[in-house]
């Protein structure tokens, strides 16, 4: 009995086992079939990606080419301009250093124009009050020699007495 049952168990594991064996054979191919898929999509994606690299290796270098010139230009450009500005600032603190000592010359000359103009002022007076003077004293002048000349030229009137200021009336009997 013992073999009996170890016979019918190992016919059951036969059937069993070749029934494993078809549906492990399936999966095993399934499997076999997959990794081979997923090798060929991983050798697909790696070409791919190989493409792409190389494709931006050479947008990479075209653009350093086209880009080096264009940024040589712009340093240039840069350089020339920071050149003009420098210029410019230089120019501009020049003429403020120039305005500011044309500011204060023309001050100075302002205040010495004012001086001088306080000056004539004082000597416009002193020599108005010396004409002044002079023309009261030339006028008392004139006015002293005509009356002297009116003295002089006027007939002499009976009781007026001598020119030389002597009575003549006194000496006569």
């Amino acid at each position: 009995m013992i073999s009996t049952l170890s016979l019918q168990a190992s016919a059951a594991d036969l059937a069993a086992g070749a029934t494993r064996d078809g549906l492990s054979i399936a999966a095993d191919t399934a499997v076999v079939v997959m990794g081979v898929a997923v090798v060929l999509v991983s050798l697909v994606v790696i070409r791919l990606l190989l493409q792409v690299n190389g494709t931006l290796r050479e947008l990479r270098e075209t653009t350093r080419h086209h880009i080096g010139p264009i940024s040589q230009r712009a340093a240039i450009i840069s350089d020339n301009v920071e050149f003009v500005t420098q210029v410019v600032r230089g120019d501009v603190e020049h003429f403020h250093a120039s305005l500011t000592a044309l500011s204060d010359r023309l001050q100075q000359a302002s205040d010495r124009m004012e001086e001088r103009i306080e000056d004539f002022n004082a000597l416009v007076e002193v020599v108005q009050g010396e004409a002044e003077e002079i023309f009261i004293d030339t006028a008392s002048t004139v006015r002293g020699v005509r009356e002297g000349a009116r003295t002089i030229t006027r007939p002499r009137s009976p009781r007026t007495g001598p020119r030389d200021g002597t009575d003549s009336a006194v000496g006569d009997p």
